[in-house]
């Protein structure tokens, strides 16, 4: 197995971009399911919407000819053959002299080319007057107006909302295909692992990693699959390895130390390639990546802040892609350094922050401290070539 060492963090971002590619299984589902997912086909309109020509206004249908020059002085008396409301059909046809009483949304009547609206007339029993002269089409939403037949509605890889779902009703759908969710096999390792809900035993701490690694997997579309915690035995990380290759993208987060990365290591011997075994940022730098039988694998740091990061760095970006979805817009805002920090030369640092006012407040305690990110409201980065940013330094923080 070939294996490339600690490199920075652009180039190793680079290498997870270049080898995550988009699924291709598709799936049926109701259309309701639909929010958020990425269609799988291209959707061509097989009717026009709407399908008949309908009104616009509550008032009376009526053949434009028979409304020139009308005005109050000179109103134009027409004969009204009945009533149509919305869903209503008629048989009957609008001549010379004659009007169909209309609702918004109802059919217009053969013969008929405009509706007056109900303030431009006055009904007196059987009749109505006309106040205003209108011209063809006044009033009417025409076939097709819309949508029309044969016409491209929807394009494969268009990401469903509300919007686009309600296109699809418009063609009396009740089912899409879309593409799959990626699945994501999520594995902790540790001898001092404990899961949540079970009695802490001395020297014991609960999974976190399990639990944010499988938040970022469902804010960025994928399926989390918690496959539990495994102790630092080799046969047992194979094992557990084996069974997350059943999924499209394997995380295993466990301890920083050397020996149990070259634990990890020797797992994968044999199955794929190691691109990268350690990425130069802090915290997290002894990240892994590979490509085992195919399918991408993660090696994340142990400390729950640096586990996290890495998982909003590089997991999330990977799900997106593989899933179908653009890359999640970076939400920022400017600030200034509250207090002075130092830089670490050769290392990219992604440092929590809080934002307050107008000034960036660093909080970062330790990487084990999951609090250094769930009480921030974002991080700011300090490049490789800085020794430090003084106070006051305008900075941009990206928010979480």
């Amino acid at each position: 197995m070939k294996s490339i060492s600690e490199i920075s963090y652009a180039a190793a971002r680079g290498i997870v971009e270049a080898n995550i590619k988009h699924l291709t299984r598709v799936e049926t589902i109701d259309i309701d399911e639909c929010p958020g997912r990425v269609l799988a086909e291209t959707i061509v309109a097989r009717l026009s919407v709407p399908s008949f020509d309908r009104s616009a206004m509550d008032g009376y249908a009526v053949i434009a000819a028979d409304t020139n020059d009308a005005s109050r002085d000179n109103p134009k008396i027409l004969n009204i053959l009945g009533e149509l409301h919305a869903g209503d059909t008629t048989t009957e046809t609008v001549r010379r002299g004659e009007c169909i009483k209309v609702a918004t949304g109802a059919m217009i009547p053969y013969g008929a080319d405009a509706v007056v609206m109900i303030e431009n007339a006055e009904r007196n029993g059987t009749s109505c007057k006309i106040f205003q002269p209108f011209t063809a089409a006044t009033n009417i939403s025409q076939a097709g107006e819309d949508i029309k037949e044969g016409e491209t509605l929807l394009n494969q890889g268009v990401v469903l909302d509300a919007g686009k779902i309600g296109v699809l009703a418009t063609q009396g759908l009740t089912r899409a295909s879309v593409f799959v969710k990626p699945v994501v096999a999520i594995i902790s390792s540790g001898e001092e692992i404990s899961e949540p809900g079970k009695e802490l035993k001395p020297g014991t701490i609960y999974d976190v990693n399990s639990h944010t690694i499988a938040s970022v997997v469902q804010e960025n579309g994928g399926v989390p699959l918690i496959l539990g915690i495994v102790r630092d035995n080799l046969e047992q990380i194979k094992a557990k390895i084996i069974e997350g290759l059943n999924s499209d993208i394997v995380v295993i987060s466990g301890g920083s130390s050397v020996g149990e990365r070259d634990m990890l290591v020797n797992a994968l011997e044999g199955w794929g390639e190691v691109f990268f075994h350690g990425v130069q940022v802090k915290p997290g730098k002894p990240t892994l990546f590979a490509l085992v039988q195919g399918k991408p694998f993660f090696g994340m740091p142990g400390p729950p802040t640096s586990c996290l990061i890495h998982s909003l760095l590089f997991l999330g970006p990977a799900i997106r892609k593989m899933g179908g979805l653009r890359p999640k817009p970076l939400r920022t805002v400017t600030a200034k350094l509250e207090r002075r920090v130092s830089g670490m030369e050769g290392r990219r640092q992604f440092l929590p922050v809080l934002v307050k006012g107008n000034e960036a407040v660093p909080v970062f305690k330790k990487s084990g401290t999951i609090t250094s990110v769930a009480w921030t409201d974002g991080y700011i980065e300090i490049p490789e070539d800085s020794a430090s940013l003084d106070k006051g330094t305008k900075v941009i923080v990206t928010l979480f």
